[in-house]
């Protein structure tokens, strides 16, 4: 077994054709079904169910691939990092969500331009979770996020919670409320604009207990419960989510592309939506911003990089980072990332 094989072995079961893949690896046809016949022998198995078109996966295949490409992947992602190690950088690039432009981030890179003046910088309008594959192939070397990842080659520090903001149509009833409840919005169309899903939530504690309980009424022949945990769990829309911690699902939702749409469409009086208060000055003669007594209801902000390879000016970035936040009177928890 090689990486030629298996590599060979990926393109065939990912594109189902042997002439499909000979064309995007530019490997021959013959050269292609001889290396995944040797993968097989070495393995004295069938990966490949040759007798159907498209072709398709055997069993063993299917769980060959599964595991042989993500261990393909994590190899890519070490040569990678090995390459950056051995020729830095000089410049630092920078991922960011569109949403922490309208925040802080560019008093963020002014000040850090001034104390790293031989420094350049570029900038990727990317999203939260695309920034952690753009870290592994060393597309950037720092990002800023909105979600927590769990990846074992990422790092991330928490920077601060900012806390949402409902954005309401001029016209609409609750447009002058300081003080919004999310109870009293449920009624009105929320317009939800989140490309990236919150992961899906396991709790293997309530997952037992479930399994204990199922047990119980069997023996009693009674009738579970429903547990308000797996009402929270099963979302993973994050503006859906907010209102499912408080036990509220909106009557009518509206699904766009992007933050910038869905403030198009509350300016037009189309619904309502939910934005980090640094986004408060866009429209603001057709939109009002109000305040939600909900503390929790918040969109953290996340600076993350890999583990292994920190880039030597990312530390000076959360230098600055913290630097505006002391100028502004942000609480903050001061790390260093290691």
């Amino acid at each position: 077994m090689d990486l030629k094989q298996l590599k060979a072995f990926i393109a065939i079961a990912e594109l189902r054709s042997f002439s499909a893949a000979a064309k995007v690896t530019g490997i021959s046809q013959p050269s292609l079904s001889r290396l995944l016949k040797q993968l097989e022998t070495d393995m004295n198995v069938d990966l490949i169910d040759r007798y159907h078109r498209p072709l398709q996966l055997t069993t063993a295949g299917l769980f060959f691939y599964d595991k042989i490409d993500a261990l393909l992947t994590e190899l890519d992602a070490i040569t990678h990092m090995t390459q950056r190690l051995s020729a830095p950088s000089k410049g630092l690039n920078i991922g960011f969500v569109p949403s922490v432009l309208y925040g802080l981030l560019p008093e963020v890179i002014a000040t850090f331009k001034q104390q790293n003046a031989d420094t350049e910088v570029n900038l990727k309008d990317i999203s939260s979770y695309q920034q952690i594959e753009a870290l592994k192939s060393g597309e950037i070397d720092v990002g800023f996020g909105r979600f927590a990842h769990q990846d074992p080659w990422i790092q991330q520090i928490l920077l601060r919670h900012e806390r949402y903001l409902v954005a309401l149509p001029k016209a609409h009833p609750l447009a002058e409320v300081k003080e919004q409840r999310l109870l009293d919005l449920a009624n009105s169309r929320l317009i939800l604009y989140h490309q990236t899903h919150l992961p899906g939530l396991i709790n293997t504690d309530s997952i037992a207990a479930d399994m204990s309980t199922s047990a119980r009424d069997k023996r009693t022949k009674q009738t579970p419960k429903p547990e308000a945990a797996s009402v929270t769990d099963s979302v993973t829309e994050p503006l859906l989510y907010l209102f499912a911690q408080h036990g509220i699902t909106p009557l009518r939702t509206s699904k766009v592309s992007d933050l910038q749409v869905a403030l198009g469409l509350v300016a037009a009086g189309e619904g309502i939506t939910l934005v980090p208060a640094s986004l408060q000055v866009m429209r603001t003669k057709q939109i009002s911003y109000q305040r939600l007594i909900h503390e929790n209801v918040t969109s953290p902000i996340y600076l993350h990089t890999l583990k292994d390879f920190i880039h030597p000016k990312v530390n000076d970035l959360l230098t600055a980072i913290y630097e505006i936040y002391e100028q502004r009177g942000i609480t903050y928890r001061r790390q260093q990332f290691v």
